[in-house]
């Protein structure tokens, strides 16, 4: 399991340690780290042109140590200072003994142009509320040279705890960060600055619960459901999907096809488009007679391609059993009856139907997505999986959010979405709680999408047919 904790754990667990080390101790650790891994990008250190970007604070310090370390083993290292007065003094002094030089920002733009690496230590994991001009100058010149560019344990500009971007910020290849990831590491927009993350441990004691964590293999295929040797197709679990409509078939076809992948035993369905799913999948248990009347099912799935059928939503969310709610679903479902339920649901929006439940903007929702998805699984009293390129799963209750970024942005194709509702809703019914259904499923559909696609446009019955190997990938 990958974790992130939030800036005010970070500082807590690095003041308890540092009380225990001798001075500069933990600086040192973090610096080593930073300067073996801009090492290993640059291949070869010796004559190579590193410039540094140094802010005020320490992590303008660990820039100053870590090149510190490149002059040693023959790198030219300049030091960019956008605050002289209030440069950490150890750091630059190790610089100075180095060998390295010291140069003003107004020089920035003749030594990037030169310059195979650049390290951004201009802002530490406390920024908040965007980059000052002249920072923001210096981003804008990084991204703009051709050296990699290696940022100290945060792109500067993002903020660390929301994943938000606040006007310009460093757009980094690589992000070395110390201890542990940081929630803006994880998650969109903030996550696409990072670049490639590598975590450095210089020894913190973190509590048990992260403020994110994002599942990896052994976590997904820890949570499978299998069948056992006495498991029938009733045990295993029954799926109701609830989908689709005389204008919208496809969106039903497209969830039975991800719930028939899902690890149930049996998927039933109710809807107008019976003939359709029938015709694509003979072993659906079809249905006409309603959700209350359609037989036994351990979980439901209503709203893909409802088109304005309240009716139906309201009818599946009075069921005794989980109930997944997605697309039409979501803008029909009522806020009171949902908070009413007593077994567990989970709601899954994209941005844009996130923001109209939130009464928001979709750029506000897309720009905060924490934010987001915690509010509506408060208001809602359900787990919320907040669809896009990194998808968030939220709990009514608190605690950390899970966040995957399996996915591919060929997945950004039409009924995508009703694969997923599927699959999440296959998982509920096979015994997962709404948490683990939606992480696990957004992890296999993200890998599904990528298998799919193979740098290739994709259909979403493509996405569907790719479960499998992803599932065997993950089990494997």
């Amino acid at each position: 399991m990958r974790t992130a904790y939030s800036v005010e754990t970070v500082r807590a667990a690095e003041r308890s340690l540092m009380a225990r080390l001798p001075e500069g101790a933990l600086m040192q650790r973090a610096a080593a780290g930073l300067a073996a891994a801009c090492a290993q990008l640059l291949g070869r250190v010796y004559g190579s042109r590193v410039v540094l970007l140094v802010g005020s604070g320490d992590n303008g310090g660990d820039a100053l140590y870590a090149g510190a370390r490149l002059a040693r083993r023959g790198a030219g290292v300049i030091a960019l200072l956008l605050a002289q007065d209030r440069t950490h003094p150890g750091g630059l002094a190790a610089l100075r003994r180095a060998g390295g030089s010291v140069a003003r920002p107004g020089a920035a733009e003749e030594l990037m142009r030169r310059a195979d690496l650049v390290v951004d230590g201009i802002v530490g994991i406390g920024g908040r509320g965007g980059l000052r001009p002249d920072a923001a100058a210096l981003a804008e010149l990084a991204e703009r040279s051709r050296a990699a560019v290696v940022a100290v344990d945060l792109p500067s500009g993002v903020e660390a705890d929301s994943g938000e971007v606040r006007g310009p910020a460093v757009r980094a290849d690589l992000t070395v960060t110390f201890g542990t990831h940081k929630p803006a590491l994880l998650i969109d927009p903030a996550r696409e600055y990072a670049g490639s993350v590598r975590l450095v441990d210089i020894g913190l004691e973190l509590p048990e619960e992260p403020e994110l964590e994002a599942l990896q293999h052994a976590d997904v295929a820890a949570r499978l459901p299998l069948p056992q040797a006495e498991s029938d197709k009733y045990r295993r679990g029954v799926v109701g999907i609830a989908a689709g409509s005389v204008r919208y078939p496809g969106a039903a076809v497209l969830a039975v096809a991800g719930a028939l992948r899902g690890g149930a035993g049996a998927v039933r369905y109710v809807g107008p488009a019976g003939d359709a799913v029938i015709a694509r999948f003979p072993e659906t248990l079809v249905s006409d007679r309603g959700p209350a009347k359609a037989g036994r099912v351990q979980a439901w799935v209503v709203g893909p391609g409802a088109g304005d059928d309240a009716a139906t939503v309201a009818e599946v969310l009075e069921a005794d059993v989980p109930v997944l709610v997605d697309a039409d679903g979501l803008r029909l479902a009522d806020r009171d009856a949902v908070r009413g339920r007593t077994a567990p649901t989970l709601m899954t929006p994209h941005a844009g139907e996130a923001a109209a439940l939130l009464g928001v903007s979709r750029e506000e929702v897309e720009g905060a997505r924490l934010t987001a998805v915690r509010e509506l699984a408060a208001r809602y009293g359900a787990t919320v999986l907040l669809k896009g390129s990194t998808t968030l799963v939220a709990d009514p209750g608190g605690g950390a959010v899970r966040v995957n970024a399996t996915g591919t942005s060929w997945l950004a194709t039409a009924g995508s979405g009703d694969v997923l509702s599927g699959l999440s809703g296959s998982l509920l019914a096979a015994g997962l709680d709404a948490r683990d259904a939606g992480s696990v499923a957004a992890y296999l559909h993200g890998l599904a999408g990528r298998y799919a696609a193979d740098g290739a446009p994709v259909g979403a019955h493509d996405v569907a047919n790719a479960i499998p190997e992803a599932w065997r990938d993950v089990g494997g």
